[in-house]
């Protein structure tokens, strides 16, 4: 690291810091702002992105009648994926399933990121110069609520393709009746904007609730490190399933409201 980290709190502020570039001067680490970029959070993504879903594009050129391992586990979790879209989403679509898909094993795999040693991947490009690196893109807001923004723009889209002109007369008459229509348009109006809150809020802050106990357990010296950070990194395997498979579960549950009438 190119900076002196000299008590527990400079620490945990130079571990909580991104690797930022502003777009109006392209100048790396400075300030915030609209016109600045979690360069960390974009390049750990997509680096994601392509190692994973490479892999499944690789398992699926080279599938054969006999699978082996990599093409058994591809098929076992794109089975399961397409079981429990179809349990909850009760119209043909090969876009669901397959978005569904994207988001378990992108955000599950961007959620893992959380089990690397928090000081590993600073240290190592530390060497090169750089000051600031954070290797988890959920624990960043930025990254969760540009997912939940994706999946609200899916929800309006699904609710326009799928009711039309019934969509106004819904808002309007639901729950209260056609008399109370400003109270009715004004809680869809809450519940719709709700959504990609919750979705990105959730996520987020569970990721960065297990980050900084990694940090935290960090700052302990190196022989007592290791009891909490094993405990804490197995009970948060749990947790990083958990939160990608709510994320799909509620993508797809909203979605199959958007398309159904209430």
């Amino acid at each position: 690291m190119t900076e002196t980290v000299t008590s527990p709190g400079q620490y945990i502020g130079h571990h909580l810091e991104h690797l930022t570039l502003n777009l109006k001067t392209f100048s790396l680490g400075e300030g915030g702002g609209f016109w600045t970029l979690n360069l960390d959070t974009l390049l750990v993504s997509i680096i994601i992105g392509i190692l994973v879903f490479g892999t499944l594009r690789v398992a699926a050129r080279r599938m054969t009648e006999i699978p082996g391992r990599l093409q058994s586990f591809a098929e076992m979790i794109i089975e399961y994926v397409d079981k429990t879209v179809h349990e909850i989403f009760h119209h043909k679509s090969t876009f669901i399933p397959s978005l569904a898909l994207t988001i378990f094993l992108w955000v599950f795999f961007m959620n893992a990121m959380d089990l690397l040693p928090v000081d590993f991947l600073p240290r190592v490009l530390g060497v090169f110069g750089v000051p600031y690196f954070k290797s988890v893109p959920t624990a960043d807001p930025n990254a969760t609520f540009a997912m939940s923004i994706s999946v609200f723009l899916l929800i309006i889209f699904f609710n326009l393709r799928a009711k039309k002109h019934k969509l106004l007369k819904e808002m309007l008459t639901f729950p209260f009746g056609p008399y109370l229509f400003p109270i009715n348009f004004l809680f869809r109006l809450i519940e719709e904007c709700v959504k990609p809150i919750s979705l990105a809020l959730r996520l987020f802050g569970n990721m960065f609730a297990g980050e900084l106990i990694f940090i935290l357990i960090a700052i302990l010296p190196w022989w007592v490190q290791w009891p909490p950070g094993a405990i804490w990194a197995i009970f948060h395997i749990l947790i990083i399933t958990l939160q990608a498979f709510l994320f799909m579960m509620l993508t797809i549950i909203y979605l199959s409201m958007a398309h159904d009438a209430h």
